[in-house]
């Protein structure tokens, strides 16, 4: 902003102030407006104050020039908001010193009343002392002494004297206990008899010369009198009148000397001075009286009754007199031992304030209560500080208001800048895919040798080698592996972070998945003497759409982790329907599966894995119902009973590149973005991830996956084609029955498992005694027997019983005999009974073609050679590829080397070229060539460019032969050209398919090449021929 700018905006900013306390001082009409206008009419002042800031902020705001025009609508709006917030600070501003102000009042209120309650009741208690000190006076010098030493004379002189010490006091008098045994003595020894109170109350004497003695009525008989012989000269009247013969008196007399305490009576009128006053009353008892003595003994040891008369009117009048203040309150007095009907002891004038104080009033009688009610004499003065705050308040927000306006000449700036901001970022964005990218394709041209290294490796391990050069070789082929492994993984962390990652939908066997990883870890997991198995829900289907690839890549990351870190114990992996988890069955199931574990060690509850998900509500329900049939939502959690995650690290356990501590890095490797990757791999399959772990128990790792289910004709023919590979070693076993003999429910559950899905019937059974209770009351016939080993160790002094037993049940037909092992260095396995045939062996994990491979040579049945799966694939494949004549296109020569010797390995007549030009050369119809594999990543021309050329060339003689143009003795009396053309690359991803696709491919192959992915891809195209099929 330029000086001229400033100096423009400082100069209105003077303008519209002086302006704005104008318009407050000056009415409409011109009058100037008076202080109780102003206060009076604050409601037109804050309309004409918003119409004058609006019009006037809108002038100062395009007066001068620089400055881009905003909305005049827009800031208006800004402006009211503006100050309808600030009004609403100021009156809650006000209102809030109010209130301090009200609270401080009330505060001001309480001290002065609780003082003058405090100062009435110390001048009362004071008094009182007094009064019961002359009870002992009493007892020594007239009860004690016989004569007396005290008489009406020396009492009323006495009294008289000490009043000043009883300032509160009206008079003290004294009755004397007398037994109606006594009365006639009492009488004439006093010279007088005694009254009745009741004719003095109804008679009430109001002068010293209106007293009449001898016209009061006799009291009446009774058990005992209380007659006056001592009293004060004020009054003196009281002398021979009964005490007990009155009822408020009676009470009160009765009630001393039971609690020897000082009894107050209700409030009534004086005599003489017609007042309210009470009385307190004091019991007079011998000197020899215990003090822990019973009322009963306290009546019996009575001998008279000391009485104060107090005036409270008198007393509160002359308390308000020596606490005269600067502002004065009105006091009332109460006695409120009756609380629905009180009875006023003092009465001030009537205030019209609203503040009232009541404090508690102590007289010494805990029968009977007092309080004092207090209130302001005058109202309350006019809050003028929150008035003169809060007015204050709002004059600085509209200053501030009228502020505001110089913020816009900042918004194009600021504007400029943020667009400055925005392009800066999106370069960085930029750079950082450009460093994913760069990493990415490092890592690809990282690969492209290794795969060069281990296929010669793989072609080294086929010669002749001796037993030290074959394991030279192994140990390089495994390390390369591992290389290879550690590159994937950066591949797939770059991939990631630039958004290049996607995912298949090609059909797969999720239990041959399964069985896979198992085969993975096979053998670490049989080193170790680690339980390595897996349970799949029947629910779940046997086909599903979606990326086994990934879906390996996940499940494997999470069982080399509990593998890494598991010394002991079992390594479990389930799979379920989300919705099974929620049924009540399965719960049940769940529950006892936490009570009986793999290996009979304690697991984390797994149930805590999965309590984050959004797919659960508070309930443990879904909270979304089932979608649709074509959607599976598989639940799989990987259960150890590892050393466990430490509770400090289980926050960063999903973040790249950490681990949990540098120790274990050094002691089990990693890079630590195993499971930052499997995160992602589970957020694109829409699902989440979440773990429970406890240190010395070990980890369960939950993990939902969504697939589609193939129940429409989408593949059907390749879906068709896994359903009968999984098929069809059951075939083999249909109708067989075996028994299994182990303790554990669910380490059972899984043997039944696998053998269900061979098509095998299967009763389990806990121990031999209990087998061969079973074979002796089942009537079928049982075919194998599968015995764990931890049984057959156990009970190895059973064994050989058991196998006589077992001969002697069916002598024809005796059932085979397995062993389940689950350590390499297994003892079972040479067990001999006696000349009985050796039990078979079968090592854990437990897979399907595994198991089907051993009881097909232990039955006799099916397939009873030991050819595995890649061997199958490399027969199909050399009769697929026999005589085919192929071209290898690829820059690097040891990859063409590689590619070139695993296709002359099964037979093909294979060419080699180094780029894609000379590719189009060999290419160019008519040519004998039956296939291409053709790299990706080439200099000059890529494996994409070449291919789009060469689908052209082949477009334009096919269209040319059509039309008549060429005739197709020319070009080998082929009609159509379209040579089949197979990618070679190391990345292969969802997106490097659909490119292939898109240039005319017909498939890709990974590098080095695999013996099943490349008979998936050749047999699309390629037949095997009749005279090959035998």
């Amino acid at each position: 902003m330029s000086l001229f700018h400033v100096i423009g905006f400082g100069w209105n900013l003077v303008l519209t102030l002086c302006y704005w306390f104008v318009s407050l001082v000056f009415s409409m009409n011109g009058e100037v407006m008076t202080t109780k206008s102003l206060l009076g009419d604050g409601e037109q002042i804050m309309m004409k104050l918003l119409e004058v800031i609006a019009e006037v902020s809108s002038k100062i705001y395009y007066c001068y020039p620089g400055t881009r025009k905003v909305g005049n609508k827009w800031w208006r709006k800004l402006l009211i908001a503006w100050l309808l917030f600030w009004i609403i600070v100021s009156f809650s501003v006000f209102w809030y010193m109010n209130n301090q102000a009200f609270e401080k009042r009330k505060e001001t209120l309480t001290s002065m009343c609780d003082e003058r309650a405090r100062m009435l009741q110390d001048q009362f208690n004071v008094s009182m002392n007094h009064v019961q000190a002359m009870s002992i006076l009493i007892s020594t010098f007239h009860h004690s002494r016989n004569p007396s030493a005290i008489d009406q004379c020396t009492f009323a002189r006495y009294t008289e004297r000490t009043a000043f010490e009883r300032p509160l006091t009206s008079g003290v008098a004294y009755a004397v206990r007398v037994l109606h045994s006594e009365r006639k003595e009492f009488e004439k020894q006093h010279g007088w008899s005694i009254k009745r109170m009741d004719t003095l109350e109804q008679t009430p004497v109001h002068k010293d010369n209106e007293y009449d003695r001898d016209g009061l009525e006799p009291s009446p008989v009774q058990v005992e009198y209380a007659p006056v012989i001592f009293a004060q000269d004020t009054i003196a009247h009281v002398i021979s009148v009964d005490m007990l013969s009155g009822k408020e008196d009676r009470e009160n007399v009765l009630r001393a000397r039971e609690s020897g305490k000082g009894v107050l009576t209700a409030p009534f009128k004086l005599l003489k001075t017609n007042r309210l006053g009470v009385i307190k009353t004091f019991a007079v008892y011998k000197t020899d009286l215990p003090s822990n003595a019973t009322p009963n003994e306290r009546i019996q040891a009575t001998d008279g009754y000391l009485g104060g008369v107090l005036d409270i009117e008198s007393l509160v009048e002359k308390l308000l007199q020596q606490l005269a203040s600067k502002q004065t309150i009105l006091v009332n007095v109460y006695d409120t031992t009756n609380i629905s009907h009180p009875i006023s002891m003092y009465v001030s004038n009537v205030s019209s304030d609203g503040v009232e104080r009541v404090s508690s009033l102590n007289f010494g009688d805990p029968f009977r209560r007092h309080e004092m009610r207090c209130r302001f004499k005058q109202k309350p003065p006019w809050p003028w500080l929150a008035i003169t705050t809060s007015t204050g308040i709002l004059i600085i927000a509209l200053l501030i208001g009228q502020i505001f306006h110089a913020t816009i000449n900042r918004i194009a700036k600021v504007e400029r800048d943020y667009d400055e901001m925005m392009m800066l970022k999106k370069r960085a964005e930029d750079a950082d895919v450009a460093k994913s990218q760069f990493l990415a394709t490092v890592s690809h041209e990282i690969r492209t040798p290794m795969n060069g290294v281990l296929g010669m490796l793989h072609m080294l391990m086929d010669t002749n080698l001796d037993v030290t050069q074959q394991d030279y070789v192994s140990t390089a082929q495994a390390s390369g592996k591992a290389l290879v492994s550690l590159i994937n993984e950066v591949l797939d962390q770059a991939k990631i972070e630039s958004g290049k990652l996607e995912l298949e939908a090609v059909c797969f066997d999720v239990r041959a998945t399964l069985d896979e990883v198992l085969s993975l870890f096979s053998g670490k997991s049989q080193e170790k003497g680690v339980e390595l198995a897996v349970y799949i829900s029947d629910k779940v289907p046997n086909v599903l759409i979606g990326d086994p690839g990934r879906f390996r890549q996940i499940i494997t990351n999470l069982v080399g982790n509990s593998i890494k870190f598991t010394e002991k114990g079992h390594i479990f992996v389930t799979v379920h329907l989300v919705e099974e988890v929620i049924e009540s069955d399965e719960e049940i199931k769940i529950e006892s599966l936490l009570k009986s574990t793999l290996s009979g060690l304690p697991v984390a509850d797994k149930r805590q894995s999965w309590r984050s998900f959004v797919c659960f509500n508070q309930e443990g329900s879904t909270s979304f119902p089932s979608s649709s049939l074509d959607q599976i939502n598989l639940m799989v959690s990987v259960e150890d009973t590892g050393v466990g995650i430490p509770l400090d690290a289980q926050s960063r356990i999903f973040t790249p590149f950490m681990q949990v501590g540098p120790s274990i890095a050094r002691i089990h490797g990693g890079t630590g973005i195993g499971l930052s990757i499997s995160k992602c791999l589970v957020q694109l399959m829409k699902g989440e991830i979440g773990f429970v772990s406890l240190p010395k128990i070990g980890s369960t790792f939950t993990f939902t996956a969504i697939f589609t289910n193939v129940c429409n004709n989408w593949n059907e023919k390749k879906s068709q084609q896994i359903s009968n590979q999984s098929n069809s070693v059951s075939l083999d076993f249909h109708g067989m029955r075996a028994l299994i003999v182990d303790p554990r429910t669910v380490r059972a559950r899984v043997a039944q498992y696998y053998m269900k899905r061979l098509g095998v019937h299967t009763e389990v059974v806990s121990d031999l005694n209990h087998g061969l209770s079973y074979l002796r009351t089942d009537n079928g016939i049982t075919n194998m027997i599968l015995i764990e080993q931890e049984v057959w160790d156990t009970d190895l002094g059973k064994s050989s019983p058991f196998v006589k037993n077992l001969r002697k049940i069916n002598a024809s037909v005796s059932p085979k005999l397995f062993i389940l092992a689950n350590s390499i260095n297994s003892s079972g396995a040479g067990v001999s009974a006696n000349g009985f045939p050796t039990p078979f062996v079968i090592m854990k994990p437990l897979r399907a073609s595994m198991l089907a491979a051993s009881l097909q040579r232990a039955m006799g049945v099916g397939n009873k050679g030991n050819s595995t799966n890649g061997e199958l694939s490399g027969l199909s494949l050399s009769k697929l590829l026999q005589g085919r004549k192929i071209l290898i296109v690829d820059d690097n020569n040891v990859n063409l080397r590689v590619a070139a010797a695993a296709l002359k390995k099964y037979g093909a007549d294979v060419v080699c070229t180094d780029s894609g030009k000379k590719a189009l050369t060999f290419l160019q119809p008519p040519h004998q060539f039956d296939a291409c594999f053709m790299d990706i990543q080439m200099p000059e021309m890529d494996g994409f460019e070449a291919t789009k050329r060469i689908r052209e060339m082949e477009s334009n003689i096919n269209s040319c032969i059509q039309f008549g143009q060429l005739g197709p003795e020319a070009y080998g009396n082929v009609s159509s050209w379209k040579v089949p053309i197979l990618a070679m690359t190391a990345d292969v991803i969802q997106a490097t398919n659909e490119e292939c696709q898109k240039c005319g491919m017909d498939g890709y192959v990974s590098k080095p090449f695999e013996a099943e992915q490349l008979y998936q891809e050749v047999s699309r195209f390629f037949h095997i021929k009749p005279n090959q099929n035998t």
